[in-house]
């Protein structure tokens, strides 16, 4: 199985993550990152587009903290099943950090454009949550 058969399939493993009655995928970033080459698969819209590899380094480095318990990619839209990489604008931060805090992590390169704390509207796949940890998003418009 490719690179891209392998997150498609867990991608849709609940069903079309773009039907509000499917929990959103919350991928592992060795889920979202493994041989993806695809660059716009995150952060799409900063002034000069990364390469994949180059925020699974920054998030890999994120969720080494102590006080970070894991790192999550929500999956936000799949145009091409099969054919192209789905697509992330947000990552999930599970820490006992503020959103403030978490938003000094990025260099000004890969910054997000908001960072806050709590689920947004909508059904995620289960994350487990670290006692004394809240969820945090760093959201890419």
């Amino acid at each position: 199985m490719s690179p891209l058969e392998r997150v498609t399939e867990r991608v849709f493993r609940q069903g079309n993550p773009e039907l509000r009655s499917v929990p959103t995928p919350l991928l592992t970033l060795e889920e979202f990152f493994d041989g993806n080459d695809y660059t716009g698969s995150i952060g799409c819209n900063l002034a000069s587009v990364p390469e994949p590899q180059q925020f699974y380094e920054l998030l890999d480095q994120i969720r080494s903290r102590p006080e970070v318990s894991d790192v999550r990619m929500q999956i936000t839209c799949v145009d091409h099943p099969g054919e192209d990489w789905p697509f992330s604008d947000t990552i999930w931060i599970m820490t006992s950090a503020s959103p403030d805090i978490v938003a000094k992590w990025f260099p000004e390169e890969l910054a997000p454009s908001e960072t806050w704390e709590g689920w947004s509207k909508g059904a995620y796949e289960p994350c487990p949550l670290q006692e004394g940890h809240r969820v945090v998003a760093a959201w890419f418009d």
